[in-house]
């Protein structure tokens, strides 16, 4: 065999090896109940590694699948780890603790040090002026926009504000679509798409909307919600 023929053996084999190890990767973020046995058994069926021993191909599979793992940990205890603030804030101002964590993931992903693009702070994504209405309504003295770094500080006014927009719009047929498009673009546009059926009707005023992203926002927040109701629920009574 010659030299170049070797190379383009080695080269294929590799290849396959790497193709093996994303595939366990992809596989177990896919669906993490899925046994490992199974995942690599892919492994298995590599052919004899030309100058690789197997104990490496092996070594770095474990490797990824420690990566992995603990990147899915890392995600799982990012998403509970403020429960116990959103549930307060939530039974604070009465709205439901499954609604304000879907929208502090889909606005910040839980991250409490998120900056938006034009002055949105923390988990909720709170601007300075939604954050002095809080705290104009609770009587919180010396308040400023440095505040809403805090995650306690940011939860509780994002859910004050949530519950405010939800009570706004509480004479249509469903004042979500309506509180969650005040949320992301604002009364003004709000305003602009609540004519004619609109005024009342959540699926006419959906089809108003002339702005894909904050469709889209509404959508990713209701989906997050209904799912988030499954494994998170509170008394906000």
């Amino acid at each position: 065999m010659c030299v170049s023929e070797v190379h383009t053996c080695r080269t294929g084999i590799l290849t396959e090896a790497r193709q093996a190890v994303i595939s366990v990767i992809c596989g177990f973020q896919a669906d993490p109940s899925k046994p490992v046995k199974k995942r690599l058994a892919v492994v298995q069926r590599l052919p004899q590694p030309l100058r690789v021993q197997r104990w490496l191909i092996r070594a770095v599979i474990a490797l990824a699948f420690v990566a992995a793992v603990s990147q899915w940990f890392y995600r799982w205890q990012r998403e509970r780890r403020y429960d116990s603030l959103i549930l307060s804030a939530s039974r604070r101002y009465g709205v439901d603790p499954a609604l304000v964590k879907a929208v502090i993931w889909r606005e910040s992903r839980f991250k409490a040090s998120a900056r938006g693009r034009v002055g949105e702070l923390g988990l909720m994504q709170i601007r300075e002026a939604a954050g002095r209405e809080w705290a104009t309504a609770e009587k919180k003295a010396g308040f400023n926009e440095r505040h809403l770094a805090d995650p306690d500080t940011n939860l509780y006014a994002g859910s004050w504000y949530l519950a405010h927009l939800l009570k706004r719009y509480r004479a249509v047929d469903d004042p979500l679509p309506y509180a969650l498009a005040d949320y992301n673009a604002g009364r003004t546009h709000v305003l602009r798409w609540m004519q004619g059926a609109a005024k009342t009707n959540s699926a006419a005023f959906i089809a108003k909307m002339d702005f894909p992203g904050t469709r889209h926002y509404i959508e990713s927040v209701r989906g997050k919600y209904s799912s988030y109701r499954q494994t998170f629920r509170g008394d906000t009574k």
